[in-house]
């Protein structure tokens, strides 16, 4: 009796452990898997950042696994997405450049959020971003992209420099002239006449085209149409800008002659070696971490009129994608732009909070009263404008940093280079006209 009990109770194991094998097995099978890739190397403080905020939000939504992929930077990334989208293998979700919009819907690449915008709450949020953040996100009357990790230029200046110089260390220069005016005060130089601080440093390498938008924002003129089928690069108003850029080192000898390296910036700023840099907003952990004197930051000095170009990166949905994948990729999305989630990334990496509701959130509002220089790049997205973006953008982007670089080492006046960027880009851009 014994025996037949214990088969008994073995069978009924077996049964136990058979239902729950196919219950789990069941379970798994309904996991929505979908892989994200995002522009950064491995390693550092911003994958930690990304991977607590991949599980919180598998942990809020059992059943979606999201597969973090860190695929180097931004221009690694979009070849890497282009290239398993063209193997049939596409990533599902992915942080490119903002300007990287035409090119993806060139390649037919990526979805718009349109339709998947089907209740009130949705739609609210889609209307819920700044608007100088979403120039860069919608053609066509389509949305194409999420801003995500945005920024805007701004301006950093050395406090004690400025106050060695007699100036006053709370107030950064507001016009070109007074940049000029202060600049003059702030070069210092050794007995020998060598120059061991410049007043300031505009970077000409890797992204010079945005920094030069600095300018151009500033002589109210734009560089591009909405529908990015046509440059002004060779208007009057652009090569004024990009005179006042050469004259900043060969005129008023107050910035390095030649161009100036993206990367050493901050380093030179860091080692006082100028008192001024423009460089992006999402540098303002960075400097703030490694500063090791007072400093301010400011918007851009304004001429006739005032601004910056956005820039930074948005979210796209590729696709390839089944409904329900779609569906939770657009769940994701949301979940990494809300307000909470928008002040978290703003305050631990510098880039600009994307909508306005996330700067009325507690953390935010501690945030801005503790370090107000935080608010400057948000203050300003009154006065900012699209980023330089085309079809065939990488193209016609060259063609202006190429024009750039060759005023400033020289090569060409600024109008002789902004002509020959202008014809180039005019050619890239006829078979989209």
């Amino acid at each position: 009796m014994r025996y037949a009990t214990t088969k008994w109770l073995a069978a009924l194991a077996a049964v136990v452990i058979i239902t729950f094998s196919a219950f789990t097995s069941a379970a798994a099978a309904k996991d929505i898997e979908l892989s994200f890739y995002y522009p950064i190397a491995v390693g550092g403080p911003i994958p930690k950042i990304i991977d607590g905020y991949v599980a919180e939000f598998e942990k809020e939504n059992p059943g979606i696994k999201i597969k973090a992929i860190y695929a180097g930077t931004y221009q690694d990334t979009l070849v890497k997405a282009l290239t398993a989208f063209k193997s049939g293998e596409p990533p599902d979700i992915a942080v490119l450049l903002s300007t990287d919009m035409f090119t993806l819907i060139d390649q037919d690449a990526i979805t718009p959020f349109d339709g998947l915008l089907k209740t009130d709450a949705d739609k609210a949020w889609a209307k819920s971003f700044y608007p100088a953040f979403m120039e860069n996100s919608r053609t066509g009357g389509k949305i194409w992209g999420i801003p995500f990790q945005r920024s805007t230029i701004v301006m950093f200046y050395n406090k004690d420099a400025f106050k060695a110089a007699g100036l006053d260390p709370n107030k950064a220069p507001d016009t070109w002239d007074e940049l000029v005016a202060d600049g003059q005060k702030l070069v210092k130089r050794d007995a020998a006449g060598n120059v061991t601080q410049w007043a300031v440093e505009i970077p000409s390498t890797a992204f010079p085209y945005w920094l030069f938008q600095g300018l151009t924002t500033a002589n109210n003129v734009r560089l591009m149409n909405e529908a990015g089928t046509k440059t002004y690069f060779d208007k009057p108003e652009v090569i004024q800008a990009l005179q006042f850029w050469v004259d900043l080192s060969r005129k008023y000898k107050i910035q390095p002659p030649g161009t100036i390296e993206w990367g050493t910036t901050p380093k030179d700023f860091f080692e006082r070696k100028t008192a001024i840099m423009w460089t992006s907003t999402g540098n303002l952990t960075n400097v703030r971490k490694n500063a090791g004197f007072a400093f301010g930051v400011a918007m851009l000095p304004a001429h006739q009129g005032r601004g910056s170009p956005t820039g930074g990166g948005n979210f796209y949905l590729f696709k390839k994608m089944t409904d329900e994948q779609r569906a939770a990729a657009f769940k994701f999305v949301e979940w990494m732009t809300a307000p909470e989630r928008a002040a978290d990334w703003g305050i631990a990496t510098g880039y600009v909070a994307v909508r306005p509701d996330a700067w009325d959130t507690p953390a935010m509002k501690k945030y801005v009263a503790d370090f107000p220089a935080a608010a400057v790049a948000r203050d300003q997205l009154k006065y900012a404008v699209a980023e330089l973006s085309t079809h065939d953008n990488q193209r016609v982007t060259k063609a202006l940093n190429d024009g750039i670089q060759a005023a400033l080492t020289g090569t060409k006046t600024p109008a002789q280079a902004m002509t020959d960027a202008q014809a180039e880009a005019t050619r890239i851009l006829r078979p989209y006209q």
